[in-house]
């Protein structure tokens, strides 16, 4: 590998890192006792890993505990959802929930698909 190469990347190969796509899990919890939304984020995370989809990279939820949000990342978000879809499907706390699927960074423009869990 040449100089130039080494410095500037080698011509025609692939991106060293595939662009990053979000998975947001939004969802009414309702409790201030997190046992459940600790216990699914533990189920989530060891899908996601043992499927090597991408990677779990935490939540935030209300000090009331009213509602909170699941957070996701891989180069493939439909693979994570088809993934994390049927653990969530187990969840009593995810009837009514909302699943983006952003298809990139986001920006205003970046596509997304927008998933309505049955309540």
């Amino acid at each position: 590998m040449g100089l130039f190469s080494r410095i500037f990347g080698a011509k025609g190969g692939a991106p060293a890192n595939p662009p990053v796509q979000e998975v947001e899990v939004y969802f009414s919890y309702g409790s201030t006792n997190f046992q459940h939304l600790y216990a699914l984020e533990d189920v989530i995370r060891h899908a996601i890993s043992d499927a090597a989809v991408g990677k779990y990279e935490g939540h935030d939820v209300s000090a009331d505990g009213s509602d909170g949000y699941y957070y996701l990342y891989g180069p493939d978000a439909e693979a994570i959802y088809r993934v994390i879809s049927p653990v969530l499907a187990t969840s009593s706390f995810m009837t009514g929930a909302t699943v983006t699927l952003w298809f990139g960074p986001r920006k205003w423009r970046t596509p997304k698909r927008v998933i309505h869990l049955p309540a």
